[in-house]
């Protein structure tokens, strides 16, 4: 078995696909691993580390197509909507791709890499089961959205975090909102209280109360009726725009009293919804912060603009892209460990590959197959007939989100 790391290709991406303890995981198994010159520099990841862990630094990318029978990737096909198609002339037909591939928002790229006979794995469709929690990629990059985005936040605004007294007075705490507390909104509430702002935070779900008193924070609660405001994996489900309306009403005076703002609610292949509307904008301090980590989709803020930072009647707002790639060396650690226990499902004890689709997560997670799109949501959204024979996979849940408008 022979296993490529190219370098990424798309703008901005600093992370590599495996760290060198990842590769030291398979090298142990005798398993060949090529990756690309330079490919881990950006992420603090010299060449020299990844040959003292047994892999073989190729210069040439076409040589690690060209010889590798699985290909590692962070950004790939449907991912990478800028130049991938750069990477799908060099598939060849039984050829594995693993990699994040956009696939509900991008389902068309996992047709195009079955027609040249490669498969394809999109790990963002990891099931949200036990014991796929350490393959979850989407929950790792989540982890680390959610720190730097308080780390932007507090570069971003003109106040401190914590309290001080001083000689020259008292300086009052900042106080910080997370809107959606999934992953990325729960590592955002305990890294503000670490920084010692007053922290809350609202999200839809009723359970999600717990969750945000044990990092600390204080919970929103708004008069609404949020009994069916729950869905399935936990995750908060669409609400009709009568209810919306008055979150937004009562959400205007919390919002109003806010230094920070930090908003979370990404949807994987739909538009992000609305959870700061221009109104609140208004209402807000002079001087205050929105860091909108939904930039990418549309931003959870009427004013956000994807890449930029806008200042709008005197508050700032952040739309930041690609925020794990900021910290590109924890995050490749992170998502190299969840591609390493794939790895360790999919292949068998002589290091060979068995894609076996009675397993929901090899069932849920592959695109591409032999020619064809197996995966039965996926061909629902490109309008291919069902296969009888498939196994209806567990789909991801989509990133936690604070109250939606959609999905």
């Amino acid at each position: 078995m022979i296993i490529g790391i190219p370098t990424e290709i798309k703008t901005g991406e600093k992370r590599i696909a495996m760290s060198p303890t990842n590769v030291q995981s398979l090298t142990d198994r005798s398993i060949k691993v090529l990756i690309q010159e330079n490919s881990g520099s950006a992420a603090g990841y010299p060449d020299g580390e990844y040959i003292a862990a047994g892999a073989i630094i190729i210069t040439d990318r076409t040589e690690i197509f060209a010889s590798a029978d699985i290909i590692l990737q962070v950004q790939s096909f449907g991912s990478n909507n800028e130049n991938s198609e750069l990477d799908l002339a060099l598939l060849r037909s039984g050829q594995l791709v693993i990699g994040m591939m956009d696939p509900l928002a991008s389902p068309q790229a996992a047709q195009t890499v079955a027609a040249t006979g490669a498969s394809a794995i999109a790990l963002e469709l990891v099931p949200r089961i036990s014991r796929a929690q350490s393959m979850d990629v989407l929950s790792s990059m989540a982890t680390l959205s959610g720190y730097k985005a308080v780390l932007i936040g507090a570069s971003a605004s003109p106040r401190i975090f914590p309290m001080l007294m001083t000689a020259a007075g008292t300086l009052q705490p900042a106080r910080v909102l997370i809107m959606g507390v999934g992953v990325a909104g729960l590592q955002a509430c305990a890294t503000a209280k670490r920084l010692g702002a007053i922290v809350e935070a609202y999200d839809v779900r009723p359970a999600a109360r717990e969750q945000i008193i044990s990092v600390g924070a204080k919970p929103v609660e708004l008069d609404l009726d949020t009994g069916e405001s729950e869905g399935a994996g936990g995750y908060a489900k669409a609400q009709g725009e009568d209810f919306l309306r008055r979150q937004r009403e009562l959400m205007t005076a919390v919002v109003a009293e806010q230094d920070i703002i930090i908003t979370t609610a990404a949807i994987p292949g739909a538009k992000s919804p609305i959870l700061v509307t221009e109104d609140m904008v208004i209402a807000m301090k002079p001087g205050a912060v929105i860091v909108d980590l939904a930039a990418e989709r549309g931003g959870n803020c009427d004013l956000t603009e994807q890449g930029k930072t806008v200042v709008a009647h005197d508050v700032t707002i952040v739309g930041p892209e690609n925020v794990p790639s900021d910290l590109a060396y924890h995050a490749s650690q992170m998502y190299g460990k969840n591609m390493q226990t794939l790895l360790e499902l999919i292949l068998d004890e002589n290091g060979d590959l068995n894609l076996d689709f009675s397993d929901e997560i090899v069932a849920g997670t592959v695109v591409a197959h032999k020619g064809d799109v197996p995966h039965a949501h996926m061909r629902k959204l490109l309008g291919l007939t069902e296969i009888k024979a498939s196994v209806e996979p567990k789909q991801q849940a989509p990133a936690p989100v604070a109250p939606t408008d959609k999905k």
